[in-house]
């Protein structure tokens, strides 16, 4: 089997290459295609690239028009529906794309609500169009149950395995038809897998991934590469930490949310602390159960509504508690924001009050959004705090906030220059990713090795201290850098 090293290629034999269009500079922008010696192809994921991070072509963030051949494309598989695996589809569609869109069946619900808030923020306010587009989506899509193969074209077949990363999340693994009969022998099949997001093994709302049996090669994604997450326990105590201090102080805790998996998880985690510490206080400050939660997201209340609606895909953990009454992600507590005025009216309420709260604000990397707005008013005032959840990509401000703001940095934001003075955390075990541990896990439940492991979607360093790693367990196996 003779596999390419070049940066952009994985060539499998003289039958299929994998060639990456995102993911390979960084931890955004997924797009990976396997392309047969015909020209036909399958597209794996298609998102947009975050802060400073570019394409595989060199095309910056700002600048997300698709620039490879898409009359190829016999169809486009996500493995689930966040903006940096899902972002450019309108564009994928623009370039003349309209082969069907494969997901899984929970995937096929949540795409169309995060592609209109995308097609929003950053492509158009045109209702009629918008509508149009997702009329068009609606018509591409297919929806597949997990662990059952799709045929695509004649020489492809695709299976959805369960990634755990959020709900509706799979890992893809392609069986490729190789060889001819007459000419060449038998005919056989290569199995390349694309990891997609993998989760971490124990959150409480969705099953753990699944390794498949079989995998010649990998394309696996490398984020927390070289970390090791804080355990639920772990967890739950920095949480309660955090918001003992917003109580005592009489200040807000502002998360900046990624829709989609952490905000559930976070809520999750809100209500069984409130359940548990009830009525106590911290110190003489507010009562637990006086504790205001706002989500100021309308994306994020989507979501989660379609969590709750979803709710038979949850864990055993999760369904357990709902069936002794309680109700995780619809707790008396809770509240949304809708309206951007309603927003205005959040930030300069919680700025003065002194009413303690934990915000889960739009914006997840800080540098758009609403949390924007709460940012400018909050980052200059020890009261409040400022809780990191998610990875926060180079360039972002987000990343400037995390990295700077704990010795009484600065960043900018909308033009200003803005001294942090509120205290900044970041708990890593609320990552919807798997770390290092969760990835030697699952590459090693794979029965049938790979001949090669493809490490993309990480910083440099992530990479190579996965890449080490692989390489001592898999000492047979090809564990190469995309790049």
């Amino acid at each position: 089997m003779d596999i390419s090293r070049d940066t952009e290629t994985s060539v499998l034999d003289a039958g299929c290459a994998v060639h990456h269009h995102g993911a390979v500079n960084g931890v955004t922008g997924s797009c990976h295609e396997l392309r047969l010696t015909d020209g036909r192809s399958l597209l794996v994921d298609c998102g947009l690239f975050k802060g400073t991070e570019v394409s595989a072509e060199g095309s910056p963030a700002e600048n997300p028009e698709i620039e490879f051949p898409v009359d190829g494309l016999m169809g486009l598989v996500v493995t689930h529906v966040h903006i940096d695996h899902v972002g450019r589809i309108p564009y994928l569609l623009a370039a003349g794309f309209r082969g069907p869109i494969f997901c899984s069946e929970a995937s096929a619900l949540l795409l169309p609500l995060v592609l209109e808030d995308a097609l929003k923020v950053g492509f158009t306010l045109d209702v009629s169009l918008i509508a149009r587009f997702l009329e068009q989506i609606q018509r591409q899509v297919i929806a597949l149950p997990y662990k059952r193969w799709q045929p695509v074209g004649d020489r492809m077949s695709i299976k959805l395995h369960p990634a755990g990363h959020i709900l509706g999340s799979a890992c893809v693994e392609v069986k490729v038809q190789v060889g001819d009969a007459l000419k060449q022998g038998p005919q056989r099949d290569w199995r390349v897998v694309f990891s997609g997001d993998l989760g971490a093994p124990y959150t409480p709302l969705l099953p753990a991934p699944k390794s498949p049996w079989r995998a010649d090669l990998l394309v696996l994604e490398s984020t927390y590469g070289d970390r090791l997450h804080e355990n639920r326990a772990q967890r739950q105590l920095r949480l309660r930490q955090v918001i003992e201090h917003a109580l005592v102080n009489r200040g807000t805790v502002l998360v900046p949310a990624f829709s989609i998996g952490r905000t559930q998880e976070l809520l999750y985690d809100l209500e069984g602390l409130i359940h548990r510490m009830g009525s106590r206080k911290a110190g003489s400050a507010v009562r637990w159960d006086d504790l205001e939660i706002i989500v100021d997201s309308p994306l994020a209340a989507k979501m989660t509504d379609s969590y709750r609606r979803l709710r038979h895909l949850w864990d055993k953990e999760a369904l357990r508690r709902i069936r002794a009454g309680r109700h995780p992600l619809a707790f008396e507590q809770l509240y949304t924001v809708e309206s951007h005025d309603e927003h205005l009216q959040a930030v300069a309420y919680l700025a003065d009050s002194g009413r303690p709260a934990v915000v889960i604000a739009a914006g997840g990397m800080c540098s758009g959004g609403r949390v924007v707005n709460y940012l400018k008013a909050m980052l200059g005032d020890p009261r409040h705090d400022v809780l990191f959840v998610g990875y926060q990509a180079a360039g972002t401000a987000g990343r400037i906030i995390q990295r700077y703001g704990p010795t009484n940095g600065y960043v900018d934001l909308d033009g200003q220059r803005l001294n942090v003075r509120a205290k900044v955390h970041t708990i890593g075990g609320y990552s919807a990713h798997a770390d290092q541990a969760s990835l030697l896990r699952f590459v090693r439940g794979i029965r049938h090795q790979p001949q090669e492991i493809r490490l993309v979607h990480g910083d440099d360093d992530a990479k190579r201290a996965l890449q080490a790693k692989l390489r001592k367990m898999l000492p047979e196996s090809d564990v190469v850098i995309a790049g």
